[in-house]
């Protein structure tokens, strides 16, 4: 009886699957994703980029399916699974073939949740294996952990998208000074902060910061608003606050602090609106280029990822022709 079951779920799923062929479905992502894990580790012995290895059950659980719908859609995430790694699909729930061989070889459950493992080209894990890895932020971590072990170079974009991701429980603190447009430049541009924003508290202006304590810690980040003019005051959501020497601080009181209205966030690149109409783009990326494109603007793009920055080039060149194309019909 079990076996009728199984064989019916699969029989439906397929069918659900050849109305919509030509695209992956939905346990998958939107990750290309290659099915010859041989010809993956062949290529990172060639070239040193690891491989990642999904094991998914496909058609899969509401579980399998809110990951790919979720996590593996995320366009950041699968440009840098795409281009930083070899990325290889290995199905769970199938008898038979290369995947049950693969299953076996790498002593994975068939009939699983997803499982994503990171090979070197001799086919051994980078990092242990690791279970239950199932939001953006933990696979993105994840991805960073092993280009480190490996000594590549990682990715701006990939650290902001595993900054943000996982930056729910990362503290806040906000920083009174004359003007808040100052304030998310000076405190963008600091190490360890994930985000910016203008705000009010009372008749204050304040830039809300968000920063990861692992760091930078809240003294060291006060002293630094301080030295850059944007610490008149200093608030803090922490449960003990721990003043700074010399500098005014008060805990933060969310229910006094408002958010400045939209056309003082991020004054620096307010009008550059192809830059923001960018997929996926994330806040930490937008603080950072908008505390750098002042002083640099070559350094503040090294944030975005290569498919973003090749987006905005194509934007402005589409823009200045069109322009262009105005100025002839005018003429």
């Amino acid at each position: 009886m079990k076996v009728v079951v199984i064989l019916i779920f699969l029989v439906i799923g397929l069918v659900e699957y050849s109305a919509g062929a030509g695209k992956n479905p939905i346990e998958i992502g939107s990750v290309q994703w290659g099915r010859d894990l041989d010809t993956a580790l062949e290529k990172s012995s060639k070239t040193g980029k690891p491989v990642l290895v999904l094991f998914q059950e496909v058609p899969g659980c509401s579980g399998c399916k809110k990951f790919g719908g979720d996590v593996l859609t995320n366009p950041l995430l699968v440009e840098a699974i795409e281009d930083e790694f070899y990325p290889v699909l290995v199905y769970n729930n199938r008898d038979g073939g290369k995947d049950e061989e693969l299953l076996k070889r790498f002593q994975e459950p068939a009939w699983n949740y997803q499982v994503i493992r990171f090979l070197s080209a001799e086919g051994d894990d980078i990092v242990p294996r690791k279970d239950r890895i199932w939001t953006t932020g933990g696979v993105a971590s994840r991805m960073i952990d092993v280009l480190k072990v490996l000594k590549r170079s990682v990715p701006k974009y990939l650290i902001a998208l595993a900054e943000e991701s996982n930056s729910e429980n990362y503290p806040v603190a906000a920083f009174a000074m004359s003007c808040f447009w100052t304030g998310e430049v000076e405190l963008g541009k600091i190490e360890g902060v994930i985000s910016t924003e203008a705000g009010w508290l009372g008749h204050s202006e304040v830039t809300l910061v968000k920063y990861n304590e692992d760091l930078i810690s809240f003294d060291v980040l006060a002293r630094k608003a301080v030295r850059a003019k944007c610490g008149q005051k200093v608030y803090s959501d922490s449960k003990v606050i721990i003043a700074p020497d010399g500098i005014p601080t008060e805990r933060l009181d969310a229910f006094r602090y408002r958010k400045a209205r939209a056309s003082d966030q991020k004054k620096q690149i307010q009008e550059w609106k192809v830059l923001q109409g960018l997929s996926g783009l994330t806040a930490m990326q937008l603080t950072k280029i908008n505390a750098i494109v002042p002083f640099d603007k070559s350094r503040a793009l090294e944030w975005l990822s290569p498919r973003q920055l090749k987006s905005l080039t194509n934007e402005r060149q589409s823009t200045s022709a069109t322009r262009k194309g105005d100025e002839h019909i005018a003429e």
